[in-house]
């Protein structure tokens, strides 16, 4: 465990301590990774002081401007101690830092990246392209008036009912993040004057006092905050006003939970194609390529423009649009590909030492989610279900839960059936979730009757009962495994959940295999906080998820329980 969490070398120095005190069987455990008591690892005494020694590094690094350093501490610390959250503050404040200088100064994080490679002797990354980065251009649309409405949204709104106080607070921490990011000095001069950042300092501290101190805060007098930090910054370090409001509103979402974000006029598209099951492009997979340091393509989808054109897997991109696309990343690189259905994209790829160059016509294109054992062919359809046919045993594989996803997995049920389907594994390990609709018409493929999940808001407030239909079971007489492990989250948890239900009461032929799912039981809704050309939008989580006997799947702050416990657990490496 603390070789995984903290780091080979650290951990070696606990190997040596704790084989000093004498428990060399304990080491031996460690590093096979055999399951433990992890409570019980983290008490041992030569643990604590590699632990505490760890956390002592990640501050000293933190202090010294050392991000990657500090970051990849701190995040270990916190997958180590993730139960009582005592390190969950301190890797998302690091994370935040590296967010901000990748929005505001994304050379500098490319030059800090490539002196670790330098350090691990590996090659360095090549010049980052700031093709679409300009923060001033990301930023354009972003007005107090849009952020406020925002914070409303969150105090009105959110499940647990955060206080306004804390969510400006929030707001405050943000900000604080920001201006003491020392690498992003070049970006805003402002905050290399240390009179200036120290004057701008004490106003943040002199309004964190002031809401701390008074009584609950209102929507009014968020806006006096807001207010008062934007005239302190044009009075000290001249942080320009929609960055100021861009980090204010994350540090302020930050305080409602993970799944609650202001969503930008620059991510409202990426958004949408994350949220719809299609998108609208070429139809390429990529990924950056070590070997090269260019974007590779992993493989056109079938039936897309890219591998009608006679696009490959193994291309490497050198130009989208005549652009270079050397140094860009992968995320650059679909803003770029990506756009309005029927425009056209040009790209340029090398193969084999030449470059090739492609006229493109964007289109949309919808993502498979239901997947087979083998291909039998080209085709998003083409699979073989069966791992086993001589026995009868099936497997399918749903990745997420889209507008085709039941159609689909009743498709691949049917061939089953036609060939003698006498067993079946699901796998549902790695999906993130999608539509709710859909994972109850799928959780009715095998519960005949019954709850499948139903929603609370703040208050414990009953909401939407969602119930399966007698005589949609096809599956309700047929062995199933389902397999989940700790991605496995959202609309696959109402899946796994309410199967595991309805077996332990003996009307379902199941059991689930594999490790405790994610613990991601919660509703969001999406309000428009702006319109025209760059809208914003708020994403909040408003209620919970319940499973049939009352299980809420949520994980929770601090929470010991959450998810899907499997009858089965397998731990994998």
């Amino acid at each position: 465990i603390v070789t995984y969490s903290i780091g080979v070398g650290l951990a070696l120095e606990a190997v040596e301590k704790l084989a000093a005190e004498g428990i060399e069987a304990e080491v031996l455990d460690l590093r096979t990774l055999r399951p433990l008591d992890k409570a019980a690892v983290l008490e041992i005494p030569a643990v604590k002081t590699v632990t505490e020694a760890s956390a002592d590094a990640a501050r000293n690094a933190e202090r010294a401007g050392d991000w990657l350093i500090a970051s990849e501490l701190f995040g270990r610390l916190n997958l180590l101690f993730e139960e009582d959250a005592r390190y969950k503050a301190d890797s998302k404040r690091l994370g935040d830092r590296l967010v901000m200088i990748r929005l505001y100064n994304p050379e500098r994080l490319q030059a800090l990246r490539n002196e670790r490679r330098k350090d691990e002797g590996l090659k360095p990354l090549p010049a980052f392209n700031m093709t679409g980065e300009d923060f001033e251009t990301r930023l354009a649309g972003i007005d107090e008036i849009t952020v406020l409405r925002a914070i409303r949204a969150a105090g009105q709104s959110h499940v647990e009912q955060v206080p306004m106080r804390r969510i400006v607070s929030g707001g405050l921490d943000s900000i604080r993040t920001l201006v003491t990011t020392h690498d992003l000095d070049s970006t805003f001069p402002g905050i290399a004057s240390k009179d200036a950042l120290a004057k701008f300092l004490a106003s943040v501290d002199e309004l964190q006092q002031r809401i701390n101190g008074g009584k609950e805060l209102s929507i009014e007098g968020a806006a006096d905050v807001l207010e008062l930090l934007l005239n302190a910054s044009a009075d000290s370090v001249n942080i320009p006003k929609n960055a100021l409001l861009h980090e204010f509103g994350n540090g302020a979402f930050d305080k409602l939970d993970e799944f609650s974000s202001i969503i930008w006029p620059d991510e409202v598209l990426r958004f949408k194609r994350m949220t719809e099951g299609s998108f609208k492009g070429v139809g390429i997979q990529i990924q950056n390529d070590e070997e090269s340091q260019l974007i590779k393509v992993i493989a056109p989808l079938e039936g897309s423009p890219a591998q009608k054109a006679g696009v490959l897997a193994g291309d490497l991109l050198k130009k989208i649009n005549d652009k270079s696309a050397v140094g860009m990343t992968t995320d650059q690189a679909v803003e770029q590909i990506t756009g309005a259905t029927n425009t056209i994209v040009r790209l340029t790829v090398e193969r084999a030492g030449e470059d090739r160059e492609f006229t493109l016509v964007r289109t949309t294109l919808k993502l498979p989610s239901v997947r087979g054992f083998s291909r039998t062919g080209n085709k998003d359809t083409d699979w073989n279900y069966f791992i086993d046919e001589s026995n009868g045993i099936g497997y399918i594989r749903v990745s997420g839960f889209s507008e085709a996803t039941t159609r689909d997995v009743r498709t691949a049920i049917g061939q089953l059936r036609s060939k003698g389907l006498k067993g079946l594994i699901f796998d549902l390990r790695y999906n993130p979730g999608g539509l709710l609709d859909e994972a109850v018409r799928i959780s009715n493929l095998f519960i005949n009757e019954g709850v499948i999940v139903y929603t609370e808001s703040a208050g414990q407030v009953r909401g939407r009962t969602e119930s399966a239909e007698e005589g949609r079971a096809v599956l309700k007489n047929i062995p199933v495994v389902v397999l989940i492990n700790e991605t496995s989250a959202s609309a696959s948890e109402i899946v796994s959940g309410a199967i595991r239900h309805y077996a332990d009461k003996g009307e379902v032929n199941a059991i689930v295999l594999g490790n405790r799912s994610y613990g991601k039981g919660s509703v969001q809704i999406v309000n428009a906080l702006s319109g025209g050309e760059r809208p914003t939008q708020a994403k909040l989580t408003t209620q919970y998820y319940y499973l049939p006997g009352g299980q809420l799947i949520h994980r929770r702050e601090k929470a010991k329980t959450w998810g899907v416990e499997p009858h089965l657990r397998v731990e994998m490496i």
